[in-house]
């Protein structure tokens, strides 16, 4: 005997039935329609508040991106884009720095002063002759210690971590045990350049002599640093790279030139960059390196560096307004010479 499966409306079909199915309290289709207002359902009729609730649910999902990252625009503008304008508002103004409220508008004078101020076209000079004479070795000292590092050698791990132990040196620290290094009487240096018969060198006050002495500080302390950011760049490269290359029979120098350098283009672009940064912003090596000198920069200012002085300017001869005027040069500069790379980069991928 067959079960009549239509037979009442408390049974129903699997369907939700016939008219008498849906019609029934019993039935399939009666059951779902009750469950969705009770679960609160999308677009559910009769239940107070859902749509309040959808929208509030899409303003947060919406809103959660911007109140995680919003910490740091705050602490960024606190700290970042509040002294960078106050900085630009005090350059336009004469104020010393021990009588901050007593201000006298100047316009753009502190600028147009800078323009016939031999002394800071002198700084400037150094600047960029210590980071040209910084900057070059050390990237390519770092671009080869990096090439060795990626080697299979016993204790690369110390050999890792020696090669950032001077970046975690302290900076007055590194510069002190130099400026020894480079004594005119006492100095390792001189005793050392003198057992091949060469006459002393004056480090600290010979006008290029000084500046390699700064220099050679800057690469002992960052060219671990760019090394390491080379050596974690190189070991992204797939090997199938260098087996293909192996076996299109290229050298070991071939490899490096057209699978490892193309490979460390985005880390060499930023070492750069932060290397550039670095050069203009260059301050405690040459304020350290001589007990004397100071802010000066040496007795003829022979390495006195855009960052040192802004210090004098500002915290010597208390100027604050042209020490700011001094900043904003700096960051105008950087600013301009990042544009003309960017220029030239351009023109040359057109090409």
């Amino acid at each position: 005997m067959t079960e009549d499966v239509t037979a009442g409306p408390g049974v129903g079909s699997r369907d939700g039935g016939g008219p008498e199915g849906r019609a029934g309290l019993g039935g399939t289709g009666e059951l779902v329609a009750r469950a969705l207002p009770l679960a609160g359902g999308p677009g559910t009729p009769g239940v107070p508040g859902t749509g309040r609730r959808e929208r509030l649910g899409r303003l947060r999902s919406r809103a959660a991106p911007y109140v995680l990252i919003a910490p740091f625009f705050l602490f960024f503008g606190a700290f970042g884009l509040f002294p960078l304008a106050a900085t630009a508002w005090t350059s336009l103004f004469r104020v010393e720095l021990t009588a901050p409220e007593a201000r006298e508008w100047v316009g753009l004078h502190n600028y147009a002063r800078l323009l016939t101020d031999e002394f800071f076209w002198n700084a400037l000079a150094n600047t960029v002759l210590i980071g040209v004479l910084a900057t070059v070795p050390q990237l390519l000292l770092a671009l080869g210690a990096a090439h060795l590092l990626d080697a299979r050698l016993r204790g690369r791990l110390f050999f890792r971590v020696a090669a950032l132990a001077p970046y975690a040196t302290s900076v007055a620290a590194a510069t002190l045990v130099f400026a020894l290094f480079y004594g005119r009487d006492q100095g390792m240096v001189n005793w050392a350049i003198g057992l091949v018969g060469l006459d002393p060198v004056d480090w600290q006050n010979g006008p290029w002599a000084s500046k390699f002495a700064v220099a050679s500080i800057v690469i002992w302390r960052w060219t671990g640093y760019n090394a390491l950011i080379y050596l974690a760049a190189m070991q992204t490269i797939p090997p199938e790279l260098y087996e293909a290359a192996a076996l299109d029979g290229a050298s070991r120098w071939r490899r490096f030139w057209h699978v490892t350098l193309p490979g460390l283009r985005p880390a060499l672009a930023f070492t750069g960059l932060v290397s550039v940064i670095g050069a203009v912003q260059l301050f405690g090596e040459p304020l350290l390196f001589s007990s004397g000198a100071g802010a000066s920069g040496g007795a003829d200012h022979q390495y006195q560096t855009l960052g040192l002085y802004l210090y004098e300017q500002g915290w010597v001869n208390l100027h604050l307004g042209r020490a700011a005027a001094i900043a904003w040069a700096m960051l105008l500069l950087l600013v301009a010479l990042f544009g003309v790379v960017r220029l030239v980069r351009g023109k040359g991928v057109r090409r």
